[in-house]
């Protein structure tokens, strides 16, 4: 793609929202993201960056970014770079077409969307199946888990004790629900 098959693609996707900031650099702001499209000095690569969150909040999900990197990212990757958590896109401007740049913005702005939900869903499920995991090497069957969890939660060690009855149920509910689906899956 050449620079001016960039901005006019720019300019198709996005509109009155896009501005070139310097030549070779455009920016797309909207209230809801921030997307910036770079051409490095040389004209050689192009850089799709969009920022996701402070680097501090993705500090606790590092291990789950990494392991989407490596197997849902597809082009795009996580990248911490001045404390921020940025979704990367990087390709050699010469052999780029308008369906991978065009792709690659869809993606990017996919994981902004997302956020950290899909990493804080990762780490959940690691932590449920660790749970099953010890309860299963204990001997523990579903239902004793379950109850072990019940009276966690009425003693205060989970939860916070000023929860309510209907509050607690939620949580004991959502707790089954995720110890039900994961239960057959772990073998030890």
């Amino acid at each position: 793609m050449t620079p001016e098959q960039i901005a006019l693609t720019l300019q198709e996707l996005f509109g009155p929202d896009v501005q070139t900031i310097a030549p070779g650099s455009w920016q797309v702001e909207t209230p809801n993201y921030r997307l910036l499209v770079l051409l490095s000095d040389d004209l050689s690569w192009l850089r799709i960056l969009i920022p996701i969150v402070p680097a501090q909040e993705a500090q606790p999900f590092l291990e789950q970014l990494l392991e989407t990197n490596f197997d849902l990212t597809q082009e795009t990757r996580y990248a911490l770079m001045q404390d921020v958590l940025w979704g990367v896109f990087q390709h050699n401007r010469e052999s780029l077409v308008t369906s991978d740049f065009s792709g690659a913005i869809a993606r990017l702005l996919s994981l902004h969307e997302r956020g950290l939900s899909d990493c804080f869903n990762q780490l959940v499920q690691s932590r449920v199946r660790q749970i099953i995991k010890a309860a299963k090497l204990q001997g523990q069957s579903l239902e004793a888990t379950l109850q072990t969890l019940d009276r966690f939660y009425e003693e205060g060690l989970m939860g916070d004790m000023a929860q309510g009855a209907g509050a607690r149920e939620e949580v004991l509910a959502a707790w089954r629900y995720q110890l039900e689906r994961f239960w057959p899956e772990v073998d030890l």
